[in-house]
């Protein structure tokens, strides 16, 4: 669309598009920019230097050339206008969270041998070909210092196709995983305990199609949840950034107040659960309730240091929600669901006697659906804080307080 006058970028876009008064959009806008006519865009005071040699190219980022000003209304546009679209109005939005950079403490990158050498990276923005990193602003160090030593490994013993490589830091250092790196014959073996060795990994595994298999574990791999270390198996879901997940526990356990007995939803390993049995006072029950037999299982493990404060639940919650006469014998419940949201079991406490209800996402739109259900069984949405702990991406998360 050809512009027939300047327009200046008013906002940005869900997909990190700079938006005009008129509705255009325009890449690599940010509020405060000028559009002129012939479709050239004068930088205004918030479009910044992007700290990533990559970005434009790297898939990873999308707004690495908006200032901090502007990261932090996007994260709270986002959130707040997914709310007013399902007619939902927050008594309270609290200041939004933004993690720093260099605090992401997991990622999954992508490897490929190639003549004389291997690229090891993020996918292009809407393709599948590599971007050879050589740096990312966005890793914990101790991260993004794998990226080089990684590169030499495919080199030498990877496969002809392409890697997978998810890592994710535990409290004993680096956990890495590696899909389609099949380890064939003594010399890649070797290499690979080597690589682990040298750089003092907490743990590799390899998944060739049937699960990942540990290949290298001095000790168990563990996560410290408020204090009390749980075991990680392989491929856990952790939060991206240690300062959101501490930002959305403390909210979390505020607002859940002095409820006797507390139930969390789609609770993983425990990052709620062992927080809220914590700082609930000694007759605090939680109910840990999780689908994935491997955090389940975990979890499981570590309440016999509760002494009895959390009891964890193996149940899958999209196929079996908690009933509403289940759910009525709770004081409050927590539910940090998976970027689909939590339609049946909203439905559930939607019509049970619950008056408080937390609510974690990932995904601002599901949360609002989810949410309206709440609203027309008389729940009013009380406080909500907007979460951007994947920095300078569109990928926002939220933690709000819903009552009746």
């Amino acid at each position: 669309m050809r512009l027939t006058m300047a327009q200046e970028i008013i906002r940005i876009a869900a997909r990190g598009d700079g938006v005009a008064a008129d509705g255009t959009h325009v890449a690599m806008g940010v509020p405060g920019d000028l559009v002129e006519a012939d479709g050239s865009l004068n930088h205004g005071p918030h479009h910044v230097t992007p700290a990533c040699p990559h970005f434009g190219t790297c898939g990873g980022c999308q707004l690495q050339h908006a200032d901090d000003e502007v990261l932090a209304r996007f994260v709270r546009e986002r959130v707040v206008n997914a709310a007013a679209g399902q007619g939902l109005v927050p008594g309270e939005v609290l200041p939004e969270h933004i993690s720093p950079p260099r605090s992401r403490r997991r990622a999954g990158l992508h490897a490929l041998k190639v003549k004389g050498g291997a690229l090891v990276g993020y996918r292009e923005a809407g393709s599948h070909r590599l971007v050879d990193l050589k740096a990312c602003p966005v890793l914990d160090p101790k991260l993004a210092s794998l990226i080089e030593p990684m590169r030499s490994l495919v080199a030498a013993h990877g496969p002809k196709g392409n890697v997978d490589v998810a890592l994710s830091l535990c409290d004993q250092g680096v956990d890495m995983g590696l899909t389609h790196f099949p380890l064939e014959g003594l010399a890649a073996t070797e290499a690979v305990s080597d690589f682990a060795r040298e750089h003092g990994l907490a743990r590799i595994t390899i998944d060739q199609g049937y699960g990942p298999e540990t290949v290298w574990e001095p000790e168990p791999a563990t996560v410290t949840l408020s204090g009390l270390p749980v075991a990680m198996p392989p491929g856990s879901f952790l939060q991206a950034t240690p300062d959101a997940e501490e930002r959305m526990v403390e909210d979390a356990c505020r607002w859940l107040g002095d409820a006797p007995i507390v139930a969390d939803l789609f609770s993983g390993l425990g990052t709620f659960a062992f927080a809220i049995a914590k700082t609930g006072g000694t007759g605090r029950k939680v109910l840990a309730a999780e689908a994935d037999q491997a955090a389940h299982l975990a979890c499981k493990s570590a309440t016999a240091r509760t002494g009895g404060k959390v009891i964890a639940l193996h149940r899958d919650l999209f196929r079996n929600p908690l009933q509403a006469s289940e759910l009525s014998r709770f004081g409050a419940v927590l539910l940090d669901p998976p970027r689909a949201g939590a339609k049946a079991q909203i439905a559930e406490i939607a019509q049970s006697t619950l008056s408080r209800v937390v609510y974690v996402s990932c995904n601002p739109s599901s949360w609002a659906r989810d949410g309206a259900v709440l609203a027309d069984a008389g729940f009013k949405l009380k406080k909500l804080r907007p979460v951007g702990q994947f920095r300078w991406s569109t990928h926002v998360e939220l933690v709000s307080l819903f009552e009746r």
